[in-house]
């Protein structure tokens, strides 16, 4: 196959609590090597059941206000049918319905083209999981 689609996994440790986890520049570093100065696009994708990705501001609120939001909208108790690992875990699972488990973003000129304040970030609600993977795919 040519340089034309290109594929790399990463591994990233989210720890036993809740996360937000910026990737940006794990993507970048990725494009650099990719797609060198060409045009396409970007595939983030999270192969796991319980998390996903948002393109989101950071360091200013927005992670931690995107946790809270996602308490309201799926508290961690016993309402859950799926009912296995910590209480609340079943809405772990819901999780993905809400933030996908994927995006996919231009590249330009080797560039992700992101807006100012938008980051690529992996949100991961499930503290039984501390290690998950991120495939990141270039199709330029």
């Amino acid at each position: 196959m040519s340089d034309a689609f290109t594929t790399r996994v990463l591994n990233v440790a989210t720890g036993s609590s809740e996360a937000i986890v910026d990737l940006t520049h794990e993507c970048e570093a990725f494009l650099r090597e990719a797609a060198g100065d060409r045009d396409g696009l970007l595939n983030i994708f999270v192969p796991h059941a319980t998390a996903g990705v948002a393109i989101i501001e950071t360091g200013a609120g927005s992670d931690d206000d995107l946790l809270a939001a996602l308490h309201t909208l799926l508290p961690a108790d016993d309402r859950w049918q799926h009912r296995h690992g910590s209480p609340g875990h079943g809405r772990d699972h819901v999780l993905p319905a809400l933030v996908p488990p994927h995006a996919t973003l231009p590249v330009l000129g080797g560039r992700l083209a992101l807006g100012t304040w938008q980051s690529v970030c992996l949100v991961d609600t499930n503290r039984d999981n501390p290690d998950r993977q991120v495939r990141l795919s270039f199709l330029g």
